[in-house]
């Protein structure tokens, strides 16, 4: 069975579905698709799904040029009903893995998704789940209840795990060029699943196991978020030292080795960096184990929203106003530069703490027209000479390169600069 599966593989008659298409299932599907693969995708939201059949896409990795080309090729359709993956051969599983409010991994959609597809899984099925979670999750969780079925992992069915490189926004690495990571739960898992993904990637890195790849994913992230919060507690440091953090920082990385380039900023966003090393921390619990590095820096990186909105007071004072009653404008509130993604934002943390305080606050993003912050709905206001002097301060939280930064930096009375948008020295401009 195995060599008919990979002879299948090699000659693309190998049909993949992947279940969840979002900012990563997506571009999944649509690159397996352009391999030659045919690909059904499985979206529980029926909108998206008439979208994507449409070849519109709502990803912004992804074009509908690009989306359009695989649909009206035939080589890729999405649907609502789960027991179209009976007729696959590869499920890819990119559903969400969120943290629950106290801070445990939710792994309700993969359970969910496990539930789907076990009533139609039969012998030969290979799948991967991609979607990022605690290491011992595929075979202590997955593997389990796939076994429930009658079929065997690893002698009926293939098991692995592969964990998602997406970079929303990023123009260069994209799912083919990104070398990915591959860990099957057993030896005859991982060399199926490392045919079927060799077949699209430029580069893939085969790991002894599934827990290895659970981790190395969780190491990246925590890795990033460490380094964040070490610079976020160096700006907190070099403000008190009254000296410029962004001066430092450029004179460590003339430094050729022993040095990586991080920045602060008002906080950390996204689904990634803020929850993965929160994941690893959570599975050493179970072990009587301290993660002392990575509860550090969550704390040091979660209270950055309130570090900035501290800075804010301080900066009405000087002008002698109270944050209560204040008009402030905040500039960017999706979680990066030139996405539309809030999930996570700091920004949306900073406006709700000046909400708190009595600040009426308004914001402007031109990636995200309109947000609701608990109870509370805001729309993206115009960033006008007008309406820029209107406000008594003015707080950057994402540097979006499209906006007019020389027009905002010359009409305002007063900015707080958190992104260092502006290097050289400006009267009107405070700086993280």
């Amino acid at each position: 069975m195995k060599e008919r599966i990979l002879d299948d593989i090699k000659n693309r008659r190998t049909e993949v579905a992947v279940i969840g298409l979002g900012y990563v299932g997506l571009p999944l599907a649509v690159e397996f698709a352009r391999s030659g693969f045919p690909v059904i995708g499985i979206e529980i939201d029926e909108r998206k799904a008439r979208s994507i059949n449409e070849g519109k896409s709502y990803v912004e990795d992804i074009s509908d040029e690009e989306l359009r080309e695989v649909v009206q090729r035939g080589l890729l359709k999405a649907t609502t009903d789960y027991s179209k993956v009976k007729d696959a051969d590869a499920i890819i599983i990119t559903v969400p893995t969120p943290l629950s409010k106290t801070k445990d991994p939710d792994l309700s959609y993969i359970m969910a998704a496990v539930e789907s597809i076990k009533p139609h899984l039969k012998k030969g099925h290979i799948i991967v789940l991609e979607s990022t979670t605690y290491p011992g999750t595929t075979d202590e969780v997955v593997k389990p209840e796939l076994e429930k079925t009658g079929l065997k992992v690893g002698r009926d069915i293939f098991l692995a795990f592969s964990p998602e490189r997406i970079n929303p926004g990023d123009k260069k690495w994209k799912f083919k060029n990104t070398p990915k990571v591959l860990g099957g739960v057993d030896p005859e898992s991982t060399e199926v699943a490392a045919a079927l993904y060799s077949e699209v990637l430029d580069h893939l890195h085969v790991v002894s196991s599934a827990k290895v790849a659970e981790t190395a994913k969780l190491l990246e992230n925590t890795f990033r978020a460490i380094n964040i919060a070490l610079v976020n507690e160096l700006a907190i440091m070099c403000n008190l030292l009254d000296i410029d953090v962004w001066e430092v920082i450029d004179a460590a990385a003339t430094k050729p080795f022993g040095f990586m380039k991080f920045t602060p900023g008002p906080g950390i966003g996204g689904h990634c960096i803020p929850i993965d090393p929160l994941y690893l921390s959570w599975k050493l619990k179970t072990l009587n184990y301290n993660a002392r590095m990575i509860e550090v820096a969550s704390e040091i990186n979660t209270n950055m929203p309130r570090y900035v909105v501290g800075r804010i007071q301080d900066i009405l004072n000087d002008m002698e106003k109270s944050v209560k009653g204040s008009t402030i404008l905040v500039v960017g509130v999706a979680y990066k530069k030139d996405v539309s993604d809030t999930r996570e934002s700091p920004a949306l943390d900073v406006i709700a703490l000046l909400e708190e305080k009595g600040a009426r606050v308004d914001y402007h993003d031109p990636f995200v027209p309109s947000i609701t912050i608990g109870e509370k709905e805001y729309s993206s206001v115009e960033l006008s000479k007008e309406k820029v002097k209107g406000y008594d301060l003015v707080v950057i939280t994402t540097d979006h390169s499209s906006i007019d930064w020389k027009m905002l930096r010359d009409s305002a009375r007063v900015i707080f600069d958190t992104k260092n948008v502006y290097r050289e020295p400006s009267p009107n401009v405070i700086k993280l």
